[in-house]
């Protein structure tokens, strides 16, 4: 009896071979052609479970791409300790306006220079305080995560695609990972200077949201997640060396990872991976995820053993502005390379027109059959 796309999706993750390379997702995979034919507008699919999960399985419902993946942006956990997210609720329809951080827990915008100070001594002053500020924070854990910000949105809109989908296809959630999220909630500039001078403060930090994101990845997989996916965007080669990484980054993606072992896991890193992809491979995810810019045939010679998903590109061409025979030719090209599983090298651009949707799967029914 075949495999469903279910089925399929999570032997590849456990690192057996299904009978076909599954096409599916752990980030953002809707597209605004669902969420119009849905009749919702695109600020509304952010709060409201509901509409959050039709969206989610739109993409499969109406293409056939083998996952449905909640949320959608990337503020639910910062929110949930106290940064500030604007939904843009006045989005006319069609527009596509993701939520957006406007406020950290420690944010620059909070500090003012004392009058007087010239422009670089206002920015040391600022620095500085910020420095402070950070070395002094305590993070407040909720009471009920549960029930704090949006946690409870996605949690329910888990459920109702579980219940609904579930059967037929892999429902997936996502978090960023530890020094990425700290980066949300914290400058991001003063934290990479604080590595340095202050490792002990970082080191505390991290090991809280370690333990933070282990308790709502918890929460999401009670709810229905079949799959996790870790996105360290903020590790990426080009703003971390590989030391930086194997002493700040790789400890702390292991401990997370450890926490995780109920259900198959992946760590994404967005941009160049290769210099790192031998550390990422030593995180303890069950998969990597690499996007475009990575060369996934020299990943594959490096890691033959290891399950790597990727890495068409997700936005501008070929895929939301290019021709039919040109996206064929891009997954065919995962395909090839060495992908297990072929899913975007980030979110899907929503505005991606139905017939490129329709191209990408059409080659995996043409490439993609064992």
């Amino acid at each position: 009896m075949p495999d469903n796309s279910r089925d399929t999706v999570l032997k590849v993750l456990r690192g057996q071979k299904g009978d076909h390379i599954p096409n599916f997702s752990g980030m953002g995979s809707i597209t605004l052609h669902g969420i119009e034919q849905l009749g919702y507008r695109f600020n509304e699919i952010h709060v409201d479970p509901r509409k959050m999960a039709d969206a989610a399985a739109s993409t499969y419902r109406l293409f056939g791409v083998e996952s449905a993946v909640v949320p959608f942006d990337m503020g639910v956990v910062a929110e949930s300790l106290g940064a500030t997210v604007k939904y843009y609720e006045k989005a006319d329809q069609g527009q596509i306006i993701y939520p957006t951080m406007t406020r950290k827990v420690v944010d620059r915008a909070n500090v003012a220079a004392p009058a007087g100070l010239s422009q670089a001594e206002a920015n040391t002053f600022v620095l500085k305080d910020l420095e402070r500020q950070i070395s002094e924070h305590v993070f407040q854990r909720p009471a009920d995560l549960a029930a704090v910000g949006r946690i409870p949105v996605v949690l329910e809109a888990l459920r109702i695609l579980k219940r609904e989908v579930g059967g037929q296809i892999a429902i997936g959630s996502w978090t960023l990972g530890p020094f990425t999220e700290l980066g949300q909630v914290m400058d991001l500039e003063v934290l990479l200077k604080l590595a340095a001078k202050k490792p002990d403060v970082v080191t505390r930090h991290l090991q809280f949201m370690v333990d933070y994101l282990a308790d709502v990845i918890g929460l999401y997989i009670a709810a229905g997640a079949d799959f996790i996916t870790v996105r360290e965007m903020g590790a990426t080669s080009s703003i971390l060396s590989p030391r930086m990484f194997r002493a700040l980054v790789l400890p702390n993606l292991q401990a997370l990872f450890r926490r995780i072992g109920q259900v198959p896991t992946i760590l994404h890193i967005c941009g160049d991976t290769n210099p790192i992809i031998e550390m990422m491979a030593q995180s303890g995810a069950s998969a990597l995820s690499v996007d475009q810019v990575n060369r996934l045939s020299e990943s594959r010679a490096k890691l033959p053993g290891v399950v790597l998903l990727g890495n068409y590109m997700a936005y501008g061409e070929p895929f939301c502005e290019g021709q039919p025979e040109a996206v064929e030719a891009m997954i065919r090209k995962s395909i090839e390379q060495g992908a297990d599983g072929v899913w975007p090298g980030c979110d899907i651009w929503p505005v991606v027109p139905p017939e490129n949707m329709r191209a990408m799967m059409a080659a995996m029914e043409k490439y993609g059959a064992r």
